[in-house]
């Protein structure tokens, strides 16, 4: 419950960061993409920025997660390989050491 309102605070104060930037600043920029150039305002610049690198950055995590859960299930079937070897060597009877 805690986390969910600690990011509800950060996602308001994250907007509320934007409109004041976007309210602050009205001008025009131009940005060179080296094959094309773009004549936009600052605000919807920042924002594409900030939304491309969230994408990334959500992107990146997919990636680990699903590299974790990769090896999760990698470890799982070896601890299941390991147990069935363990229980079938209980089940054999002991050698007497004459």
């Amino acid at each position: 419950m805690l986390k969910r309102i600690g990011l509800a605070i950060l996602i308001l104060l994250i907007v509320i960061v934007m409109a004041t930037f976007t309210a602050n600043n009205t001008g025009m920029v131009d940005i060179d993409l080296a094959f094309v150039e773009v004549h936009t305002s600052i605000p919807l610049a920042f924002t594409v920025t900030f939304a491309l690198g969230w994408l990334f950055g959500i992107l990146c995590l997919g990636f680990y997660a699903l590299k974790l859960l990769n090896e999760r299930r990698v470890l799982r079937r070896t601890l299941r390989m390991s147990e069935s070897e363990v229980s079938s060597l209980r089940n054999l009877p002991l050698s007497d050491a004459d």
